[in-house]
């Protein structure tokens, strides 16, 4: 796996990234940049090396500050929420009979791209992969980890160890 973090324990690797500049959010959101909206998108990527599916509908993401807070990742479906609903502008026509025009500013964050690329596969079978976006509502720091639990044997419901590794930037 070429993430600059990952960990692999048990034959499933797991690596992410931060997505915290303009430069990586243009090659997954086009124009939209949620982190300038307060939103930290983490690509996180499952490779499944095991001889056993492995059920990924429980997973857990958090995101660990480096002061140690944690930061539980949200629904995608929650996103377009965080920027709070907008009073209309009420603008007056010259024309008395006109009526007012009330103009709306569209929701950055209600874009198809936040939930069509949130992480979403329910069961990752041997030698496959899967992948997708998580959301946090935080700003990305130095020494951030990130912290997943909930990954199962399919066969066997038996969960895999918890994974924690340092969010890096840039490969060691």
């Amino acid at each position: 796996m070429s993430y600059p973090s990952h960990q692999t324990s048990e034959k499933v690797t797991i690596g992410a990234a931060a997505y915290d500049t303009a430069d990586k959010a243009r090659t997954a959101f086009g124009k939209l940049n949620p982190y300038q909206y307060g939103v930290l998108p983490v690509l996180v990527v499952i490779q499944n090396d095991s001889d056993r599916a492995i059920r990924t509908d429980r997973v857990r993401v958090d995101y660990v500050a480096p002061n140690g807070s944690h930061v539980d990742a949200m629904p995608a479906a929650d996103v377009r929420y965080l920027s709070g609903p907008r009073q209309p502008k009420v603008v007056t026509g010259p024309l008395p009979t006109a009526g007012p025009r009330i103009s709306r500013k569209k929701n950055p964050l209600d874009a198809w791209e936040i939930e069509g690329r949130a992480f979403s596969a329910k069961m990752i079978p041997p030698g496959q992969s899967a992948g997708g976006f998580f959301y946090f509502q935080t700003g990305h720091g130095p020494n951030a980890r990130l912290y997943l639990t909930g990954i199962a044997e399919a066969s066997s419901d038996r969960e895999l160890l918890y994974f924690e590794f340092p969010l890096r930037d840039e490969p060691r």
